[in-house]
């Protein structure tokens, strides 16, 4: 039985998710907790699938790692396979590779097997959340440099800046938080108003 989740602005699972209490080198902030409870996994792939209604895709990219996991379940729920795209050197197959800048400045390099797809196949390429741009921006060059077409990106948030807004001009971008929303212009400073209520018990799943 469905139930009433609120306005489309207002995603309940979104207070969730918990701030970073290891400092300056992680992220500033922890989606994986919706994961977690399973209600709240649910009411964001059932909001993703929704704001992607009209989009085909062959496949799922999800960037390495947390991207496997919202990349993965999406598939699943779409239909369709999953494709990982992975940081150099943990693919035992001939791989393509690119460079590209993480949102703490660091370079990496990505990689994606090779061949992977069929010329033309159309990608929606997932990853956790996208803050800079710079890892997402590897994923796409590797997809079109194999002919693929990416149709789309999701994640649990995408931050606004002047990379991430020229994604949206070009592909259907979706995520949890709503672009216009609180939520975004929270996400955008890097401080949620949700992290001064948070305990870790809240995300807890149900002992049945």
């Amino acid at each position: 039985m469905s139930r009433n989740k609120g306005p489309r602005d207002d995603r309940w699972y979104l207070k969730l998710m918990a701030p970073n209490t290891k400092g300056p080198k992680f992220a500033w902030l922890d989606p994986t907790s919706i994961y977690i409870n399973g209600e709240a996994f649910h009411d964001l792939l059932d909001d993703l699938v929704a704001d992607l209604e009209g989009v085909t895709c062959d496949v799922v990219g999800g960037l390495d790692a947390m991207g496997f996991v919202l990349g993965s379940a999406l598939a699943t729920r779409l239909g369709v396979g999953f494709l990982p795209i992975r940081k150099a050197g943990k693919l035992c197959v001939d791989t393509d590779k690119v460079s590209f800048s993480n949102y703490s400045g660091r370079t990496q390099d990505m990689e994606m097997r090779l061949p992977a797809f069929a010329p033309a196949t159309k990608v929606l390429l997932a990853d956790q959340w996208v803050e800079t741009g710079g890892t997402m921006d590897g994923a796409i060059r590797l997809v079109e440099r194999q002919g693929g077409e990416v149709v789309g990106l999701a994640a649990v948030a995408i931050e606004e800046n002047e990379v991430t807004n020229s994604y949206r001009q070009k592909y259907r971008c979706v995520s949890g938080v709503v672009k216009g929303s609180q939520w975004q212009a929270e996400c955008n400073a890097q401080k949620l108003s949700s992290f001064e209520s948070y305990t870790p018990e809240i995300v807890f799943p149900a002992i049945r």
